[in-house]
């Protein structure tokens, strides 16, 4: 058994990709797509036509109805291939705009549902912000499941559980490099890999909050820099991974061991917390990492929001 069919023993595995010709392959159960990977996609041979057809069909329509088209239809295309759910995300220029968010997060399952695709099979990504999560919650009460990504501390963790969303994406890697370019040369990388690694402490910490006090909100981990992060947390509840890492996984027979279970989070010594506004905010503001992360994050996925556009303009 290779490593990647190991992992499914414990994790669901779920592909980060736009580029859904290589998923087949792998056989995820689950698939995320974010502005970034489609914008690589549509600039790939095999993908400019899906580009093309959306802007033929819907020329006259407002360019960020002609966006959200283009992503329901990568995300029908990637439904064909997997089992379960595919998540799309929110515009990230609405980051700081919860009306705007679930406004273009019912257009956005008005569409697949056109397609004939259930409201099951989809999940929205809001960044987790205090106004994207509280969008989330209202999409969560009105039936629309949600993923909340550029997570990079546990006080969104924690909020992100308050809201009771479905789902929520901790950025392993993206924390790792944080740690990594503030060290400089002090950085040791042995002795911060494995169950040593920034980013996967930080996952370590939400996932054992979340089981010990029984949160039905699922941790997937996202963002990886290689296959020994992905291993550390081998038992979360979903690790969603790049084809590249996916393939390297595929290729060793390395035993496998869980490193997540939530019976061990059951038997810690765990303090409940809560965060209204204020405290959030605050909280958010004293962890430098992911205050940085956070800003750099949205304004990466709205840069390739924009550089979309500018294609789909000619």
């Amino acid at each position: 058994m290779n490593q990647l069919d190991a992992l499914k023993q414990f994790t669901t595995v779920v592909a980060d990709t736009g580029d859904f010709k290589q998923l087949a392959q792998f056989q995820p159960q689950d698939a995320t797509t974010n502005p970034s990977l489609i914008l690589k996609a549509v600039q790939k041979a095999d993908y400019a036509h899906l580009l093309q057809e959306t802007l033929q069909q819907y020329r006259k329509a407002p360019l960020d109805e002609t966006m959200d088209r283009l992503l329901v239809r990568f995300g029908r295309e990637i439904l064909s291939i997997i089992p379960g759910r595919v998540s799309t995300e929110v515009d990230a220029r609405l980051s700081f705009d919860t009306a705007g968010s679930i406004k273009r997060a019912e257009r956005i399952i008005a569409l697949y549902r056109a397609e004939g695709v259930p409201v099951e099979r989809v999940l929205i990504k809001v960044a987790a912000t205090w106004e994207g999560i509280e969008a989330a919650r209202q999409l969560e009460e009105r039936g629309i499941r949600t993923n909340l990504t550029l997570l990079f501390s546990f006080s969104q963790a924690v909020a992100c559980a308050q809201a009771r969303v479905q789902l929520i994406s901790p950025f392993v890697g993206r924390i790792y490099d944080w740690y990594k370019k503030s060290a400089g040369s002090n950085w040791d990388e042995a002795a911060s890999a494995g169950v040593n690694d920034p980013g996967v402490r930080s996952v370590r910490q939400i996932y054992h909050y979340y089981k010990h006090f029984d949160i039905a909100t699922e941790v997937m981990g996202a963002s990886f820099r290689n296959v020994g992060q992905i291993l550390a947390l081998a038992g979360c509840d979903l690790l969603t991974i790049s084809p590249e890492l996916m393939a390297q996984l595929a290729g060793t027979g390395e035993p496998v061991s869980r490193a997540l279970d939530p019976a061990q989070a059951k038997a810690m010594q765990i303090e409940r917390i809560s965060y209204d506004e204020p405290s959030f905010r605050y909280a958010l503001n004293e962890d430098a990492m992911a205050s940085e992360k956070l800003g750099e994050g949205i304004r990466a996925f709205a840069a390739d929001a924009i550089k979309l556009e500018a294609l789909m303009k000619g």
